[in-house]
């Protein structure tokens, strides 16, 4: 990492408050995942006028970001992605 001599004292406060941190395997494994399902979120809507398809990519990508999120302890987006789970599941049940 680079020094930055301009200001030292602010430098040496800045630095104290990171941490250098290298990811798991699994915190690596479970980022690419949630970037899979964020790309399956995303594409889903537009997916919809196409009969059922645009559901199973809801159910995919919810199932694919929720490990991230519970990795990472956003327990909001745990909560959203299970109720995107359990919404589109009665959906496709009824269907």
């Amino acid at each position: 990492m680079k020094e930055y001599k301009r200001y030292p004292q602010l430098n040496k406060i800045l630095t104290s408050l990171v941490k250098e941190k290298t990811l798991t395997p699994l915190e690596r494994l479970c980022n690419r995942l949630g970037y899979m399902g964020t790309g399956f979120l995303a594409m889903s809507p537009y997916l919809l006028v196409y009969g059922d398809v645009g559901v199973y990519t809801y159910l995919v990508g919810a199932l694919l970001s929720i490990p991230q999120v519970w990795l990472a302890r956003q327990w909001n987006l745990v909560a959203l992605y299970t109720n995107l789970l359990i919404g589109y599941g009665f959906y496709l049940y009824n269907i």
